[in-house]
């Protein structure tokens, strides 16, 4: 079944009700600096966004609903000098440490200015070594730095059908105190999914594709949305935008 297949008529129908408030979702003391001289002289900007079915897409009804087609939009709309350029390179089902062995040699084929890494999501639903696991995430931050590539973290989904929610909030708690102290933005999405679900549990549900795990058109269209202005928010002059709860 094609994964792009999952969004139901039904759940179109939901996502009217589903409000996004396009608020920036990043955690941040540094700012991606790395990117200011390229957004100056214009050109080409090219982002590697790299992760599992959060970035592929699954439960979004075609490809360019996923958020790194959304996010490429977006930014192209903020950044009119630039030639965004972002590349899905997001495969369902992988656990970070499958990913980290293609993040390694993707930045050995190809130069990129920006790498969006989602990762956690199926380490915190599946549980394992957790000391393994922030080994892992630094040891990626290690390889995009030494690659010259600039990087932002995207944690884990929010979804109340959670199984072992203490377990699932270790591991964001572990992106985030790593990303901090190795001064890397993270964008938080589980934190903000959580508020929208705080705020709406009702219109919450337009945001999840039908399996009520995997975002629908909504909600990556939302995600999109908050990354982008994260984004503007990290190149922008002044001091970055920090998330709230962290």
């Amino acid at each position: 079944m094609n994964v792009f297949a999952a969004a139901t008529l039904a759940g179109a129908a939901q996502a009217a009700s589903f409000v996004c408030r396009e608020t920036p979702i990043v955690d941040a003391t540094e700012r991606l600096s790395g990117l200011a001289p390229k957004l100056a002289a214009g050109g080409k900007l090219e982002i590697l966004a790299i992760g599992s079915s959060s970035t592929e897409g699954v439960g979004a009804s075609t490809r360019d609903k996923s958020y790194p087609s959304r996010l490429q939009a977006l930014l192209t709309s903020a950044w009119p000098r630039v030639q965004v350029t972002i590349a899905n390179a997001g495969i369902g089902g992988e656990i970070a440490p499958q990913t980290l062995v293609r993040l390694k040699q993707t930045l050995t084929e190809r130069r990129y200015d920006l790498v969006i890494w989602q990762v956690g999501t199926n380490d915190a639903v599946r549980g394992g070594d957790m000391a393994a696991f922030k080994a892992m995430v630094s040891d990626g931050i290690a390889t995009v730095r030494q690659a010259g590539v600039s990087l932002a973290l995207l944690d884990p989904q929010f979804f109340p059908g959670i199984r072992e929610p203490a377990r699932y909030r270790d591991y964001v708690q572990a992106i985030g105190d790593i990303a901090k102290g190795q001064n890397v933005p993270v964008f938080t999405r589980y934190e903000t999914m959580r508020e929208w679900h705080a705020a709406d549990e009702r219109g919450f549900a337009a945001a999840l594709a039908p399996d009520s795990f995997h975002m629908s058109d909504a909600g990556y269209d939302c995600l999109a949305r908050d990354m982008a202005a994260g984004l503007v928010s990290l190149t922008a002059t002044g001091r970055p935008v920090v998330a709230q709860g962290r």
